[in-house]
């Protein structure tokens, strides 16, 4: 897997994750949406973390500054 996820769209990833995972767990949110931010809050979190994100490759999408070899 290609790097496509820059530093700035990973620290918005991992607080977006974080917070919909909080609200999950928190019981602030119930029912469908309960489940919708508990899969928005891991999928956000482990693209993060892998740095990789699969809807940015079928959009042509990369934020990850990536150095060119001399």
């Amino acid at each position: 897997m290609k790097k496509n996820v820059g530093n700035g769209d990973r620290f918005l990833r991992i607080m977006i994750g974080i917070i919909a995972l909080i609200l999950v767990m928190g019981n602030v949110v119930e029912g469908t949406l309960m489940w919708v931010a508990l899969a928005v809050g891991l999928i956000m979190v482990v693209s993060s973390s892998l740095q990789f994100c699969p809807a940015y490759t079928l959009l042509g999408i990369n934020t990850c500054k990536v150095k060119q070899k001399k």
